[in-house]
């Protein structure tokens, strides 16, 4: 599992492309999984998946900031 060893973006520059896929399917099934349970709008959330994880891999967060159009596309951050 490499979700569970991401603690904050600097995990995700260490990853390969092929385990950045691996941690893109991982975040897409626990977006699914808690939308099922607590309900809500996961279409953004999906659209936002790999743009998050290339944004942690290309920029260095929090120094340079990220601004996202509605709410809904935070939730993979």
């Amino acid at each position: 599992m490499y979700l569970e060893n991401i603690n904050g973006p600097s995990d995700v520059k260490k990853l390969t492309i092929e385990e950045m896929n691996k941690l893109a399917a991982e975040m897409r099934d626990a977006l699914l999984k808690r939308a099922s349970i607590h309900g809500g709008h996961f279409g953004p959330n999906f659209g936002m998946v790999e743009a998050t994880i290339a944004l942690h891999y290309v920029f260095e967060s929090p120094k340079d900031k990220m601004v996202y159009d509605v709410s809904h596309q935070t939730y993979p951050h």
